[in-house]
């Protein structure tokens, strides 16, 4: 295994910087994980590359041209974290160029874009391919997967998975790339907000075959640097009801996707209904978890338990300790650097969202924009 995996980051905004960061302080970890070092950055401006400069000592290179660092033959993988239209000719090139890809959601602007980017994948198999969603790295949702792993849950009942806040609903909030769909697609919220929601349930493998959706533009104007009212033309909440086949019997599955949720900050969550057993999970309470057991005639209580700093990859943190934003993302990272190391086809215990997964969400997704246009419940073709 390698020791040390050489990045290059294209997009030197805020998700690049959290990458930058979680690098910078790697000696969090004890397991013994390849170790990434960015030695690249392209972003958009001389300013925005300043940052870098300052912070990051290793990046050698700096520059507005990500082509660049694609050609850059001390570069070995890529963090690119740009707007969705940008996905689609950003990660094709970074394929080509041999680099492997760590990508940002949702892979893709929309479906074509996706099938684009996933075929130039299958073309270089040795590659290694992987899409960015860290909320599912917090220990109560590797519990909740540990448990849809063992099938703990019996026959399912129910799915409800979300992802709520509420910075859109200031009406005088400057507008930005995610708000035009010109820039974000026409997915609007789901895109921006949907891998997190559906990585757990495709993992799981709890696939909708239909779904009917709900979409709302609540926001329809917003001002820009100048000040002037423009469009605000993308979806700013999203509720899906899904229809989930199962071998026992088929199951709904609610996905919200919401950025106008008044009194949510930021609260990604997750509720599994099992005949036998059930757990839910929400970032308002990170460091806990809810389940309950049905015994025939028992009580039927949920139990909360406090999970402390339980982690895929071992740290330095005492097992007291409260895990946090930063603290998921290094996990995640954690995993893509080790899948670097072993190859595209190793196993590991929790790794980052395949390439296939992304597929499945752009398929959800497509089928939730054909249910609102035509007010039908719309087949999800995968």
């Amino acid at each position: 295994m390698s020791d040390v995996i050489r990045f290059g980051i294209i997009g030197g905004g805020m998700m690049g910087r959290e990458f930058a960061a979680t690098a910078a302080r790697w000696c969090q970890l004890i397991d013994p994980v390849p170790r990434p070092v960015v030695v690249a950055v392209a972003s958009r401006t001389r300013e925005s590359c300043a940052w870098f400069g300052k912070n990051v000592p290793t990046a050698a290179q700096l520059t507005t041209d990500y082509r660049e660092v694609l050609a850059n033959p001390d570069v070995d993988a890529v963090y690119a974290a740009v707007p969705h239209h940008l996905h689609r000719e950003v990660y094709v090139e970074t394929l080509r160029s041999g680099k492997h890809l760590l990508g940002e959601k949702p892979f893709g602007m929309n479906l074509d874009d996706n099938a684009a980017i996933l075929a130039e994948a299958a073309a270089r198999p040795r590659l290694v391919v992987r899409c960015v969603s860290q909320w599912a790295y917090f220990p109560g949702a590797l519990r909740i997967m540990k448990y849809a792993a063992e099938k703990r849950f019996g026959r399912i009942l129910e799915v409800e998975a979300e992802y709520l806040h509420s910075s859109d609903l200031n009406p005088d909030k400057p507008i930005n790339w995610k708000r035009q769909v010109q820039f974000c697609g026409r997915y609007g919220c789901m895109g921006d907000l949907g891998m997190h929601i559906l990585f757990i349930p495709i993992r799981a493998g709890w696939v909708p075959s239909n779904v009917r959706a709900i979409l709302s533009k609540i926001r329809e104007k917003r001002m820009d640097a100048k000040r002037n009212w423009v469009p605000c033309d993308t979806w700013d909440n999203a509720t899906l009801l899904c229809e989930v086949p199962a071998p026992e019997g088929a199951f709904p599955m609610t996905l919200r996707f919401h950025r106008i949720a008044p009194g949510e900050l930021n609260s990604w969550n997750v509720k599994i209904i099992g005949e036998k057993f059930s757990a839910k999970f929400s970032l308002k309470y990170p460091r806990t978890l809810e389940t309950t057991f049905y015994e025939p005639g028992a009580p039927q209580v949920w139990a909360r338990e406090d999970l402390g700093y339980e982690s895929a990859y071992k740290t330095i943190a005492g097992a007291i300790f409260e895990f946090g934003y930063a603290d998921a993302f290094q996990q995640m990272l954690a995993a893509y650097c080790e899948q670097v190391a072993k190859g595209p086809d190793a196993e590991l215990p929790f790794g980052c969202v395949r390439p296939e997964e992304t597929r499945i969400q752009h398929a959800i997704l497509t089928a939730a924009l054909e249910s609102h246009a035509r007010g039908i419940v719309a087949n999800v073709t995968l």
